[in-house]
Order: structure tokens, then sequence, then C-alpha cells
């Protein structure tokens, strides 16, 4: 089933205002998940939107909370999130980083003390189509174990690194884990086996089962015990920068998962590069990296098949699971 970007937008924004978002920033949240479904990342889409409502009903998502600036040391600024709506608080942050880094070519905004971000490529993509190199992270719940044991005590804390092109932005978007919990959720609803081992079964076998995995709970990090350190120092970062929340201290439960430490990072490209410069170097390096191989399989750079599925989406419609479109339609009614 597919639906119409501008239905999609449509629909998300009447749940959101009905639930006391004010207009305008029910027009940005609604269309922080449908820029989500339409570039093909689901599982923080409309997928995720029930779950957000459900957020804001049992009182984790402060609809009407605004960031608040705590503190300032030139390109560095401590923000207070005030357990708003993650999304809407990310996308202030990086903004303001944006800003800073036009100012003083970086800027650098830790929120701490705020909510799910849903889509982190949302982020950079903002980042990068405002002509700035994006960093950004966030630390989660305890759901990943640390290498070398099987109980979760670190975070799947997702990493994006933008770098702005003319000929297509290149856009990294990666969880810390080989597959995502959306991933995994998505890879069982449609019954079919990961490509590669994502984690564990209860047996502590590697298994390619999604449903095994996330019986057991133990995701396989990215790089092994390499993806398990960079959950630990990103935490790290993120709870020193922020003053916020390390991932021990968030709530364990995904429907209470609040409190978290966010860190948003911009430099201006245009400080340090000339325009045709910074493209020509960009596309070298894309298009080297791309240069036929000999094999049958196309290669490709971070973020150009979500231009792919961007495109298709808003030329044949974006896939919907009817279940969820139904639920989300009559929360509109």
């Amino acid at each position: 089933m597919r639906v119409s970007y501008s239905e999609l937008h449509d629909i998300l924004f009447r749940v959101l205002a009905r639930t006391g978002f004010t207009r305008e920033r029910a027009t940005r949240c609604a269309a922080l998940f449908a820029d989500a479904s339409r570039d093909g990342v689901y599982s923080h889409g409309l997928n995720r939107f029930p779950q957000f409502i459900t957020t804001i009903r049992n009182g984790v998502v402060d609809v009407d909370a605004v960031p608040r600036c705590l503190a300032r040391w030139g390109a560095l600024e401590r923000w207070d999130g005030r357990r708003g709506a993650g999304n809407l608080n990310a996308q202030h942050a990086m903004a303001r980083a944006i800003d800073l880094s036009r100012d003083q070519g970086i800027g650098c905004v830790a929120l701490a003390n705020t909510n799910h971000w849903m889509r982190g490529g949302s982020y950079g993509w903002q980042a990068a189509e405002a002509g700035a190199i994006g960093i950004c992270w966030t630390n989660t719940l305890p759901n990943l174990p640390p290498w070398g044991a099987t109980d979760p005590r670190v975070g799947n804390n997702p990493l994006v690194v933008a770098v702005p092109r003319p000929q297509g932005h290149v856009v990294l978007d990666m969880a810390l884990s080989q597959f995502s919990v959306g991933a995994l959720v998505a890879y069982r609803t449609r019954g079919e086996a990961l490509p590669v081992a994502g984690g564990y079964d209860t047996e502590g076998r590697l298994t390619c089962d999604a449903a095994a995995i996330e019986a057991s709970g133990r995701l396989l990090p990215i790089g092994f015990w390499k993806g398990s350190g960079l959950s630990i120092v990103l935490d790290l970062a993120g709870a020193l920068l922020s003053g916020g929340n390390a991932t021990w201290q968030v709530p364990a439960d995904p429907r209470k998962e609040t409190g978290l430490s966010q860190v948003f990072v911009a430099f201006d490209l245009s400080s340090v590069a000339d325009a045709h410069v910074a493209a020509r170097v960009a596309d070298q390096i894309v298009d080297h990296v791309r240069q036929p191989s000999g094999s049958d399989d196309t290669v490709k750079y971070p973020g150009q098949r979500t231009l792919e599925t961007r495109r298709r989406n808003l030329a044949e419609g974006i896939p919907v699971e009817p279940s969820i479109w139904h639920q989300v339609q009559e929360l509109a009614a």
C-alpha cells in the first residue's frame, strides 16, 4: 500500500495538532516523520509514530517544551531539552550549531534532558542542506551488551556524519549494532533472514534470525569489540559535554526512555574551502570509490540509496504498513 507524501504529512499533522502541538511545531514534527518514511527509513517514520504518541500520553514527552540554553563557551553551547519532542529538539540543536559555525567556523551544541530523536540522519541532511559538514550522536537506553557480556549495559548509540555535495550529499547514518532494533523488527515482520549474522540466539550462537536476536537481546555490535568501544566513548562524550545522563541512567523501558544526551557539531565548509574546490574534491572522492570493480554489484556512497528511494517514493507513493496506517487514521479521526 502506498500513499502520497502530502497525504502522509497531513494525517500526521492532524494527530499532532490534536495532542497539543502548536500548528508550526506540528507541521515540523510531521515533516520529520514523513521525511523518514519518504527516504525509506520506515522504522523511524510512520512505523514509529504510534509509539511517539504513546510517549506523549504517558508523560515522557512534553509537547509544549522548547530547548533552553544553559551556558555558552565560544563555539560550544550547552542546552536543556526540557523533555520536549526529541526530533524537534534535535532539529533546533543542529540549526543552532550551524548558526554558530557560520560565525566561528565550527559550532557545537550539547543537548541534555531530551527524548528519542527518531531518525538521526535527518539532522545530517539538515546540516548538508545548509552547506555544513555535520556530525551528531545520541546515547540511548541500555540495549546493547558490551563486548564480553551477555546483558545490555551500553547504548546502541547512533552516529551521523554528513558532507555536503551538489551532486548528492554524503550522509552516513548508522546504529552501533550490525542491524538496528528497527531493522530487526522489519526483517521479522517480513519473515526474512538477515543477510549476515546480526546477533546471538538464547543459546549464544550467532544467527541471521531476527526474532531469535530480539528474544535474546544480544545484538552484535558493528566491528565486534570496536563497535562496543565506540558506544562507550560516545556515551562518555555526550554526557560530559551536555552535563546530562549517561546510558546507565536512562530508563531501560523503551516506553519510558527519556533524559538522553546528544551532541551536534557543524563545520562551515565555506570558511575553509571555496565552493567549487570543495565540490570538486568531494566528487573526486565519490567517483574514485564508485569506479567499476569488475563485479555485478554497484558501489554506492552513503546517502545514495536514500536519494534513490526518495525519488521513487515521491513519484510512486510512500509504502505504508496497512495496519499502522489505519491505526494512525483512527488517531486522527
